[in-house]
C-alpha cells in the first residue's frame, strides 16, 4: 500500500492541481484538448498555461482593475519573471503556479531562451498600442510560438532522464501553431483589444484585403503545423490535432464571417466532434497524410 504524500510530494501535486484549475477556468478549448494528453505530459502542459495565463492577466486587465499604473503592472511583471527564474535554479517557490512550471521547466529543459522572449512580448502590452508586421513577428514569437515551443519541449522531455533537443521540423512546427493560434484570437479579438486595450495588433485588419492575408497565413501555418504532428509521441498526437483543429475551424468560421461581427466561436458539439475524430487517429485537417 502507497504511503500518504508529504513533504515536497504533497506541495508540488498541490501546484499541478492550482494549474489545472487555471486553464479548466480560462479555456475550454485547450482545456479539451489537454485532457486529451497521456499522463506524462499533461501535468506539465498544464504547469506552463497557468504560468503564461497569469502573467498574460498582469498586462491585460485584471491588474489594471485593481488598481495597478503601468509602472506597477511592469514591476508586478518584472517580479514574476524573477520569481520564475529563481525557482527554476533552486526548485521551490511559495507561490503554486511558478512553483508548477519550475519543476516542468526542471524536467523538460525550458530555460530563459524560452523564458525571456515570453515576459518581453508580455512587457510590450504595457506601452504598445499599435503593430506593424516586424514588431506583430516579435511580439508573435515571444508571446505564442515560444510556448509553442514550451510544450514541445514537454511533449519530447517528460518523464525522461535527460532533455533532448528537438528535431528542426518539430520546432518549426511548434512555431507555426503557436503562430496560427495568436492571430486566430487575434482575429477574433479585434474590437475588444482596440475598444478596450487600445491595442492593435494585426496593423488594421479590419481591412477586407488584410484580413484575408492574415487568414491566409494562418492557414498556411496551420498546414504546416498539420503536417509534423505525426511525428510527435503518440501520446501527445491526439490532443495537438484537436487543438489544431479547433483553431482550423476558428478559421474557417472566421473567414465567412464578416469583420466586426460577434466574436466567432465553435460549438461546444463541434469540438467534441473534433475531439473524438482526433481520437480515432484521424490526421489534422489540412493535413496531406
Amino acid at each position: 500500500m502507497r504511503t500518504a504524500r508529504t513533504g515536497l510530494e504533497l506541495y508540488s501535486q498541490t501546484a499541478d492541481d492550482a494549474a489545472a484549475a487555471v486553464i479548466n477556468r480560462y479555456s475550454t478549448s485547450f482545456g479539451i484538448a489537454t485532457r486529451l494528453l497521456g499522463a506524462r505530459p499533461r501535468p506539465h502542459v498544464r504547469n506552463v498555461y497557468a504560468l503564461v495565463r497569469v502573467a498574460d492577466e498582469i498586462v491585460d486587465g485584471p491588474a489594471h482593475d485593481a488598481g495597478l499604473t503601468p509602472e506597477g503592472e511592469r514591476a508586478v511583471l518584472d517580479g514574476l519573471e524573477n520569481e520564475v527564474m529563481d525557482a527554476i535554479a533552486c526548485g521551490f517557490s511559495a507561490n503554486l503556479v511558478v512553483h508548477a512550471f519550475a519543476r516542468t521547466a526542471r524536467e523538460c529543459g525550458i530555460g530563459a531562451d524560452l523564458i525571456a522572449p515570453f515576459f518581453a512580448s508580455m512587457r510590450t502590452d504595457i506601452d504598445t498600442a499599435a503593430h506593424d508586421d516586424l514588431s506583430h513577428d516579435a511580439y508573435v514569437y515571444g508571446s505564442a510560438e515560444v510556448v509553442g515551443l514550451m510544450c514541445l519541449q514537454v511533449f519530447l522531455n517528460a518523464g525522461m532522464s535527460a532533455p533532448a533537443r528537438p528535431a528542426a521540423d518539430l520546432v518549426d512546427g511548434a512555431r507555426r501553431l503557436g503562430a496560427a493560434f495568436q492571430d486566430v484570437n487575434f482575429l477574433r479579438d479585434l474590437a475588444d483589444d482596440a475598444d478596450r486595450l487600445g491595442r492593435d495588433y494585426l496593423d488594421g485588419a479590419a481591412d477586407d484585403e488584410r484580413r484575408t492575408a492574415v487568414l491566409d497565413r494562418i492557414d498556411a501555418d496551420l498546414a504546416a503545423a498539420a503536417s509534423v504532428i505525426p511525428h510527435l509521441p503518440p501520446d501527445c498526437r491526439a490532443a495537438v490535432t484537436t487543438a489544431h483543429d479547433l483553431f482550423a475551424e476558428l478559421s474557417r468560421r472566421l473567414r465567412s464571417s464578416p469583420a466586426g461581427a460577434p466574436r466567432v466561436r465553435v460549438p461546444d458539439g463541434v469540438k467534441a466532434t473534433l475531439a473524438a475524430r482526433a481520437l480515432l487517429g484521424r490526421p489534422p485537417k489540412g493535413s496531406r497524410s
